[in-house]
């Protein structure tokens, strides 16, 4: 196992995740930056998320997510109607060392955050035009 400059999370139980972390150590080309992650700074990042004021922050973090730990976010709307969150799809696109958790808990947070603000769910709808 490489030296970190960071902290690194703790591997999860055997069986428990297909994070694949041990193919992510294994190859010293691979971006490694998912693993500074760690439970602590998950839940961190689960309250921001679920304290989001505005689309605007929702799109800084998504940024931050991206830059800092490579995570991609994508955010659509039901080719059908949005008469509820259910028709906004959330989607933590899967990456070696990103736990099966993680990607289930950072939608389930933004849409807590969504549904205290509603505001939020009617920003995004604007952004595709639908208000204008």
């Amino acid at each position: 196992m490489q030296p970190f400059p960071f902290p690194v999370r703790t591997e999860c139980p055997p069986g428990a995740c297909v994070c694949e972390r041990e193919a992510l150590l294994a190859n010293p080309a691979s971006d490694t930056r998912i693993l500074a992650l760690t439970r602590e700074e998950e839940n961190r990042l689960l309250e921001r998320l679920e304290n989001l004021t505005s689309l605007q922050d929702l799109r800084h973090l998504e940024n931050l997510l991206h830059q800092q730990l490579g995570v991609r976010l994508t955010i659509s709307l039901s080719p059908n109607e949005v008469r509820t969150l259910r028709g906004i799809v959330i989607l933590v696109n899967e990456q070696p060392g990103l736990c099966k958790k993680t990607r289930q808990n950072i939608p389930a947070a933004i849409k807590k955050s969504m549904d205290k603000r509603p505001g939020i769910v009617y920003e995004l709808l604007d952004e595709g035009g639908l208000f204008a």
